[in-house]
């Protein structure tokens, strides 16, 4: 069964924060992954992005971010900090279902329509809490199925013939594919293609 946008989204909203809570006991305060970010702010760039992703579809700026900024408490423990991230999944999931599919938002990496913003959140969440899993000494790692349509939807360059979560780390310089190097430099293309 293919899950619609807004399930991504609360899916990997879910999948991410049930993951870190088994780290919740954790040093939150050290790096994450190989971000120059502690795994705190590293929770407030998650926030700071999905909410940032439903305020665009909403204001439909065409050349600006919005003025919204959201972030997560730090002082808040680790488990209400993660109830913020499922709050922002939640707020980016509906918005996502209740946008018309011609409206279209300003994004730095190119003009996107609801899908596109969904992707990117479902990005931050996974990629990100990945990050913060590894600093926390939790194994998690995006599921296949929250990773293909994200690379699908944003990757359009992406290799082929690999598991889509290792492809996804791939295009996000998380990790190597056989043959490929891990990437320096990178960024997804938000753009609407046509079918």
């Amino acid at each position: 069964m293919t899950l619609s946008w807004p399930e991504l989204v609360r899916t990997a909203a879910e999948d991410t924060t049930s993951a870190l809570e088994k780290g919740a006991d954790q040093n939150w305060r050290g790096k994450a992954g190989d971000l120059d970010w502690s795994c705190r702010e590293t929770l407030s760039h998650i926030a700071l992005g999905v909410v940032g992703y439903a305020g665009l579809l909403i204001a439909r700026p065409t050349d600006r971010y919005i003025t919204l900024f959201s972030s997560i408490d730090g002082h808040a423990p680790v488990p209400a900090a993660l109830e913020g991230i499922r709050i922002a999944g939640t707020l980016l999931a509906g918005t996502v279902r209740d946008t018309p599919p011609e409206v279209r938002a300003w994004h730095p990496y190119g003009h996107s329509d609801a899908a596109g913003f969904a992707a990117m959140g479902v990005l931050e969440l996974v990629v990100h809490g990945r990050d913060i899993a590894q600093a926390v000494g939790v194994d998690y790692t995006p599921s296949d199925a929250l990773a293909a349509p994200v690379v699908e939807r944003l990757f359009p360059d992406a290799p082929t013939g690999h598991a889509p979560a290792d492809t996804l780390l791939w295009c996000t310089g998380r990790a190597a594919l056989p043959g490929l190097p891990r990437r320096g430099a990178w960024r997804w293309d938000g753009r609407v293609r046509q079918a």
